[in-house]
């Protein structure tokens, strides 16, 4: 079997979707929930100045959630299309065509990122794309409401055992099954060493010099 991960800030969509959330936060928060953000933010910064910028992303993102707490899936996905509509300029269109060419060849496809899965699940449907998402997970009580908790946040190290685990759920092996990945980021190291055929999207922040030295091809040859 053939196997394409895609990851999403950076790669798939050409922004970031933090600026996304506080855009559609500016529509939709009160005090309270912006109250939430700022107690997050400055956790965040203390975060950042003793763990680095991978723990204060990571912080903050967990206290952005917080301010989901109490709402349903039917609201959340009002917020959710709200970033769609603030980013579907940034989408990386000659990407979502390289994925459609991948499914026609047979190839399996997973959206695989840190984002929140129903924003992925959400957008992958308004690009008209059937695939399968692997994001970090909001959780939710028994009456459908949110808790303002993730699951683990789907970056790094986590992004290797989320498709290890994928996999493992088929009864594939990693080896039996040529993986590709198409990522930005130099988080996304770990996952591009796993990878039969890794491919870097925008390279930035020193990506195309870790390109080079591992011989890795860019998406686009640019």
């Amino acid at each position: 079997m053939q196997l394409v991960t895609v990851d999403f800030d950076g790669t798939l969509f050409q922004g970031d979707s933090f600026n996304l959330m506080f855009q559609a936060g500016k529509k939709e928060f009160g005090m309270r929930e912006w109250s939430t953000v700022l107690i997050g933010t400055i956790q965040a910064l203390f975060l950042g100045m003793t763990k680095g910028k991978h723990a204060l992303r990571i912080h903050f993102f967990k206290a952005f959630a917080k301010t989901f707490k109490g709402k349903t899936e039917k609201e959340l996905g009002h917020f959710f299309d709200e970033l769609i509509e603030a980013g579907k300029n940034q989408i990386n269109e000659p990407l979502v065509h390289k994925i459609k060419e991948h499914q026609e060849n047979g190839m399996q496809v997973i959206i695989l990122s840190g984002a929140l899965k129903p924003f992925l699940d959400a957008l992958t449907e308004k690009l008209g794309l059937t695939v399968t998402t692997i994001g970090t997970e909001l959780c939710f009580e028994q009456d459908g409401k949110c808790t303002g908790e993730t699951g683990p946040v789907i970056n790094g190290e986590e992004k290797v055992q989320a498709v290890t685990n994928w996999l493992e759920k088929l009864q594939l092996k990693p080896e039996e099954t040529e993986i590709w990945a198409y990522a930005d980021s130099k988080s996304d190291i770990p996952l591009l060493h796993f990878v039969d055929k890794p491919m870097i999207v925008n390279p930035k922040n020193g990506m195309r010099e870790v390109a080079k030295m591992n011989q890795w091809p860019i998406f686009g040859g640019n």
